[in-house]
């Protein structure tokens, strides 16, 4: 039962990562960003709200934010564990998932820092833009999200930090290579793949 917390800079490849590590751990990626993404793409109530601040490059609010994920967390799949990307970007919403894993007798495993210069970060989401045509990856916007990452979630990182839960990567260079800083620093706190991935 593995419960883990990707943490880092828009760009830094958070979403590449959860991906890989969910297969590996054999837990389900939860990815606040792909859920309202697809809640704007189907034009839903919540879509509609999210959207304004998502193409502003604002966090969406805790209180949308919050049951969205409350409500993720009860699936069945998530049961055994779980990987979070995007999710908690606030203290407040640190204090919400500690109150729903207390409730379920959990905690986190760990949590996984992403680091990237953020020059190379605006240069990775300009390309993205182009490539994908997403409203919320324009230089000006991008700009802005890495400020709000700074003001707002950077500071997570000294709250787990002081639980001792925190490693803390180098997310520059190839997808496989940061992957195995990452299992390999994982791997030094008792957390190891599922049995599928084991030798």
């Amino acid at each position: 039962m593995t419960r883990l917390l990707l943490i880092g800079p828009p760009g830094a490849g958070k979403g590449t990562q959860a991906v890989h590590l969910a297969e590996i751990y054999g837990i389900p990626a939860i990815s606040t960003g792909d859920i309202f993404r697809s809640n704007v793409k189907n034009g839903t109530e919540l879509g509609t709200k999210a959207k304004a601040f998502m193409d502003a490059g604002d966090n969406v609010p805790d209180s949308l934010t919050n049951a969205l994920i409350r409500d993720r967390l009860e699936d069945d799949d998530a049961q055994e564990g779980f990987l979070l990307d995007g999710y908690p970007r606030t203290t407040d919403q640190v204090r919400e998932l500690d109150a729903f894993l207390a409730s379920h007798g959990a905690a986190l495993d760990a949590v996984v820092e992403l680091e990237a210069d953020p020059e190379v970060v605006v240069a990775r989401l300009r390309k993205r833009a182009l490539e994908q045509g997403r409203s919320d990856d324009t230089e000006a916007v991008v700009r802005h999200r890495l400020e709000v990452y700074a003001e707002q979630t950077a500071p997570l990182i000294k709250v787990y930090g002081s639980r001792g839960v925190v490693v803390t990567i180098d997310a520059l260079g190839e997808i496989d290579a940061v992957t195995a800083r990452i299992t390999g620093a994982l791997v030094d706190r008792g957390i190891v793949a599922a049995d599928a991935f084991k030798p």
